[in-house]
C-alpha cells in the first residue's frame, strides 16, 4: 500500500491517530506496527466489540444447530475458528466501505472526525485496496463451507452494500444494520446442519431486534450532530419515547430467543435454550436501569456490554447442545 497522508498531531497524551470511541490502551495504538495503524483503525480492530457483535450470531446459530441434532461434531471447531475470523474480517471490510461512503459525514461529528479517511491517515485508494484484501480473505474461509452456507455468505453482500446509504433515506437503518450483522446464525446453522430450520429463522429475527435495542443506544451518542447533517437513526426518530422503545425491542428480542429454543430443542437442552433466554433478557433489562439518553459515555459503554448479553445466550445454548 503507499504512502499514507500525514495525520495531525495528536492533544498532549495521545497516541498520534487514536480515534475518540477507541478503547483506551487497545493493543492497535500501543503495539501495532506504526504503518499497519491507520488500516486497523479502519477495520475498528481498535474498537473490538463490533466484532463480538458479528461473532456472536454465528455461535448463537451454530449451537442451535448441534443443540437439534446431535450435538457438536470436530467440523465445528473448525466452523466457530472459522466464523471468528470470517468475522474479524468481514466487520473490517465492511467498516471500511462504510467510512468511504461516511467519509464527508465523519468528518462533521464530532466522535467521527478523528476517523483514518477524514482526519488524512489513508487515503480513499488505500481504503478501497485494504478493503478487497479483507473481503478476499473471508472469502477463502466462506468457500471452506457447504454450498448452502456459500449461497448465504454471496447473499450477504446485498445488505453490506446498502447498509451505509440506509441514514440517508430512512429513520430505520438499524434494520439494516441487524439484517445483516445476524446474517451469521443462518450461514453458521446451514454450515453445521446443511439446512435452514424455523428455530433458525427465530433466532435471526431475535438478532435483528436485538441489534435495534444495542444500535439505538450506540445512536443515542450522535443524536445532536445528526441532526445538523441530517442523518436518520431510530435515536432520532424516537426522541422523548427511546425507553418505552428500548424496553419493547428487549422484550420481543429475549421472546424470540425463546421461541427459538421452543421450536428446535426438547427436554433439558429446551430448558436450557430457555434459561439462555431469562438470562439474555436479565442483561437487557439490566443495561435499561443503567441507561442515561443524554450521557454518551454511558450509552458506549451499555453499547459494548452488549457483548455479554449475547454470550450469555450463546453459553446456554451451546450447554443445551452438550446435553
Amino acid at each position: 500500500m503507499a504512502e499514507m497522508s500525514k495525520a495531525p498531531e495528536p492533544p498532549a497524551g495521545q497516541v498520534a491517530g487514536q480515534v475518540a470511541d477507541a478503547v483506551a490502551g487497545n493493543w492497535v495504538d500501543r503495539r501495532a506496527p506504526a504503518r499497519a495503524r491507520p488500516y486497523l483503525r479502519l477495520s475498528r480492530a481498535d474498537r473490538p466489540v463490533g466484532t463480538w457483535l458479528l461473532f456472536i450470531p454465528c455461535l448463537w446459530g451454530l449451537a442451535l444447530a448441534a443443540a437439534q441434532g446431535e450435538g457438536f461434531r470436530r467440523w465445528d471447531l473448525w466452523l466457530a475458528l472459522s466464523c471468528a475470523a470470517g468475522a474479524w474480517l468481514m466487520r473490517g471490510a465492511g467498516c471500511t466501505w462504510n467510512d468511504l461512503t461516511d467519509r464527508d459525514f465523519d468528518a462533521a461529528v464530532a466522535r467521527t472526525r478523528s476517523r483514518p479517511l477524514p482526519s488524512g491517515q489513508v487515503t480513499p485508494r488505500q481504503a478501497r485496496v485494504w478493503m478487497v484484501v479483507q473481503a478476499l480473505a473471508a472469502a477463502a474461509i466462506l468457500f471452506s463451507y457447504n454450498a448452502l452456507a456459500i449461497g448465504l455468505g454471496i447473499a450477504s453482500l446485498g445488505l453490506v452494500a446498502i447498509y451505509p446509504f440506509a441514514k440517508r433515506f430512512t429513520w430505520w437503518p438499524q434494520v439494516f444494520l441487524g439484517l445483516a450483522f445476524n446474517w451469521g446464525v443462518l450461514l453458521a446453522y446451514a454450515a453445521h446442519a446443511g439446512t435452514l430450520g424455523g428455530g433458525a429463522l427465530a433466532l435471526y429475527a431475535a438478532g435483528l431486534v436485538w441489534t435495534l435495542f444495542y444500535d439505538t443506544i450506540y445512536a443515542l451518542q450522535d443524536v445532536e450532530d445528526d441532526a445538523l447533517i441530517g442523518v436518520k437513526s431510530t435515536a432520532r426518530l424516537f426522541g422523548a419515547r427511546v425507553r418505552a422503545w428500548l424496553w419493547l425491542f428487549a422484550a420481543l428480542a429475549t421472546g424470540l430467543v425463546a421461541l427459538a429454543a421452543w421450536m428446535a430443542l426438547e427436554g433439558a437442552a429446551l430448558a436450557l435454550g430457555l434459561a439462555g433466554a431469562a438470562a439474555f433478557g436479565g442483561h437487557l433489562a439490566w443495561q435499561m436501569t443503567r441507561l442515561i439518553p443524554d450521557d454518551p459515555a454511558r450509552c458506549l459503554a451499555l453499547f459494548r456490554a452488549n457483548r455479554d448479553a449475547g454470550l450469555l445466550a450463546a453459553l446456554f445454548l451451546a450447554a443445551a447442545a452438550l446435553v
